[in-house]
């Protein structure tokens, strides 16, 4: 009787733990799809829109109806953004690196939005930089992608900050995989590492004024970023001013190999850049966004869930990757 009772009692609680379990899940849920209210009163500043996922977000972005503000370094991407835009959308031309430029277009930006404020910051804008080993480069390698992913992003948010304050609005920080776990030598995983950690700190100091700061963490994606090509360039450009010990070690075919290697893993690579998009779009309009969002299906299955795992099945599984070198021992 009382193994029975007991068993019931045992059935009664684990049914009520599954109801529970669900109940949370649908609310979860439907707490994710909350939407604010208008958004066709609201201005967003995006930074990086002449190509891949700032040129995709100022696009998407002028059709639901926001007033976007693009912001494009050259002439010509500005002239091909206005052409497939409304006249809702307006551009600027921003260098993030020129401190001066920044301020302008900040003080532009405040006369164009007025009393509103900006609802929305995007800081996009990116280079990768020397992706090569790091012995093969010089402190002036790892100077323009931590110029751009990071002090140029600091630069802009400071400057659109109050703002963003006035609005009570959002702030979202294109990051990376590469924030989470270093995949190759040069600046731009040291960048990604201290956005995240800008990011952190920022989101921290501004829920006092009721300002959401998000972050997007994109795995590989087919943009003109990660052009195998040009990347292969900027390596063998590298290569020939490398003393003869460090090509003795490496071997005379390692970038030939490096980029067969590169080329036979092309299927991890996402071509879907609207994913990044969501992501940016969720944060904007959501009225509980998240404070992180992993974008692509590596960045989901394979590099944030390493990025968790101990340092030596971090080492293993990467370090596959690589190319092995001729002769390490040429020293």
């Amino acid at each position: 009787f009382w193994l029975l009772a007991l068993a019931c009692c045992q059935g009664t609680v684990c049914a009520s733990a599954q109801t529970f379990f669900f109940l949370c899940a649908f609310l979860w849920n439907y707490k994710g799809q909350l939407k604010i209210a208008d958004i066709t009163d609201k201005y967003i500043f995006i930074t990086g829109c002449d190509s891949g996922f700032g040129n995709l977000a100022a696009r998407t972005f002028d059709k639901k109806g926001f007033h976007v503000i693009a912001a494009c370094l050259t002439e010509s991407g500005s002239t091909a953004l206005k052409a497939k835009t409304s006249d809702r959308l307006h551009t600027v031309l921003l260098d993030v690196t020129d401190p001066e430029n920044v301020k302008k277009t900040a003080q532009w930006v405040k006369s164009h939005v007025g009393e509103k404020g900006l609802w929305g910051l995007i800081n996009n804008a990116g280079v990768l930089g020397v992706l090569a080993p790091t012995d093969w480069l010089t402190v002036n390698d790892y100077r323009e992608p931590i110029e751009v992913n990071l002090f140029g992003l600091i630069d802009v948010t400071l400057n659109m900050l109050p703002l963003i304050k006035k609005a009570r609005g959002r702030i979202i920080n294109v990051s990376s995989i590469g924030g989470r776990l270093a995949f190759g030598g040069g600046g731009y995983t040291p960048s990604k590492y201290a956005v995240e950690g800008f990011n952190d700190s920022l989101r921290r100091d501004m829920k006092a004024f009721g300002v959401h700061v998000s972050c997007i963490e994109p795995g590989l994606f087919k943009t003109e970023l990660a052009d195998p090509i040009k990347t292969t360039e900027k390596k063998l450009a590298i290569w020939k001013h490398l003393s003869p010990d460090i090509k003795q070690q490496y071997g005379e075919g390692y970038i030939e190999k490096s980029l067969h290697k590169l080329k036979s893993n092309t299927s991890s690579v996402n071509l879907d850049l609207s994913l990044v998009v969501q992501c940016m779009d969720h944060a904007l309009t959501s009225v509980f966004p998240k404070t992180r969002y992993s974008a692509g299906k590596d960045a989901k299955t394979f590099w944030i869930p390493l990025s968790h795992m101990p340092a030596i099945l971090q080492d293993f599984l990467l370090l596959k990757q690589k190319v092995e070198l001729a002769n390490p021992k040429a020293v």
